[in-house]
């Protein structure tokens, strides 16, 4: 492969290890290297996950992030910590804050709360090196926040991301760099399970290929590979070059929206009376969500999991005449969807709504049977109220009966307790 024409950057991926687990050792006075304490989604529940354990809790107990509550060992020493997201993204938001000391807002991309990318072109004048600048925010990271970090160096995102993967969280230091010439070297001899962006299934499809490293995949003609995997095939191909053209300076922050939807898994099997309180909720929630983006849709999809006693379930859209983010419309829909495809029987464990086919929101068109600006209005109120005074400034009354959600919801973060 002749590297010359593509773009070369020094990109860093830097992962913080163990993220929450870390926030509540430090909260408690506790090392972070040698605690053991994990971290519970819900500890009212012995089925809750564990959401991060701490790396000696990993290390003696085997304990992971997919371990559950009832899972943990009993150790008199072990340190059950109830999840706190909002302590975890204030910590993540003045990480960003530090690193946007040596660089612009647009050369950081954060991917979520415990990992972003950052594009150091150019800081070689004052800091030294690639790898020079990444021991120093590691260490930076380390004296402010008390969290130990691992970070991946390369010539684009993907080289950065799979090098801090695959080595920098095995090296003695926690830093690895990854150029276009080390990919032979460093990368192809990894399993291709171990790669950032290829799940089990497609780990699955390209085994029966015959296809069982990185370097297996690089040398597979990218042909029969558009062919079975289109696009998503092209793009395999060149990430195993190490070829990654994604942006390194922008706004990562904004991001084309397609649709306005939201679901739940619910903590019990709900009956059909219980589910339309909840499907209300979700619906008010995405309209709500559209109408402050000013947008507007004409597609309305309805997804609903049953119980694991029975399994199944559906999922289906219809689609209106007139574009709409007013939640009674969208509620009636969903309502229409679910008496058509819903068994009758069977007790409901999800249940998510979405908008989607969107458009921006015009003038209300009048009609002599339906007062839409009125509706409008309506919920336009609601929503300035709940800007100003919260998200339970103002409810439905379906919204205290036992099948909603909003409530519950409202006191967590990504799912999980704020």
């Amino acid at each position: 492969m002749d590297y010359a024409g593509y773009p070369r950057n020094d990109v860093l991926c830097i992962d913080m290890r163990s993220f929450y687990a870390s926030v509540e050792c430090m909260k408690r006075g506790l090392d972070p290297k040698t605690a053991l304490l994990a971290v519970v989604g819900d500890t009212r529940r012995k089925g809750s996950i564990v959401l991060a354990a701490s790396p000696m809790l990993k290390k003696k107990h085997g304990i992971s992030n997919v371990s559950r509550f009832f899972e943990l060992p009993d150790d008199p020493n072990l340190v059950i910590a109830p999840a706190h997201m909002g302590d975890y993204l204030e910590v993540s938001v003045e990480i960003t804050k530090m690193i946007k000391n040596y660089v612009p807002q647009e050369a950081i991309h954060v991917y979520s709360v415990d990992e972003l990318w950052v594009t150091i072109n150019g800081l070689g004048r004052l800091y030294g090196s690639p790898y020079d600048i990444a021991k120093m925010i590691q260490s930076e990271i380390r004296e402010q926040f008390g969290i130990e970090c691992v970070i991946g160096i390369g010539d684009n995102k993907f080289l950065a991301k799979v090098v801090m993967d695959i080595h920098a969280k095995k090296a003695e230091d926690g830093i690895a760099e990854c150029r276009y010439e080390d990919v032979a070297e460093k990368l192809w001899p990894c399993d291709i399970h171990d790669i950032w962006g290829i799940g089990s299934r497609m780990t699955r499809n390209l085994n029966r290929m015959g296809i069982l490293t990185l370097g297996h995949l690089a040398n597979h003609p990218l042909k029969y590979l558009k062919k079975n995997y289109g696009i998503m095939g092209e793009q395999l191909y060149w990430h195993a070059w190490g070829i990654d053209l994604s942006p390194v300076y922008g706004n990562f922050v904004k991001t084309e929206q397609k649709s306005y939807g939201h679901g739940i898994t619910l903590l019990r099997d709900y009956d059909t009376e219980e589910i339309y309180a909840c499907l209300l909720d979700l619906c008010e929630e995405a309209c709500r969500r559209a109408r402050i983006d000013g947008k507007e849709g004409r597609t309305v999809h309805l997804g609903i999991g049953y119980s694991s006693e029975t399994g199944g379930g559906f999922s289906r859209s219809m689609s209106v005449q007139v574009p709409t983010n007013i939640t009674m419309d969208m509620y009636a829909v969903c309502l229409k969807l679910f008496h058509r495809f819903y068994d009758g029987g069977s007790k409901i464990r999800r249940a998510s709504v979405a908008l989607t086919n969107l458009g921006d929101e015009f003038d209300v068109q009048l009609s002599l049977f339906d007062n839409q600006p009125k509706k409008k209005d309506l919920a336009e109120a609601m929503d300035m109220i709940r800007e100003k005074y919260g998200s339970t400034a103002v409810l439905r009354a379906s919204s205290y009966t036992s099948g909603g959600i909003t409530i519950e919801r409202s006191k967590k973060i990504g799912g999980h307790y704020a």
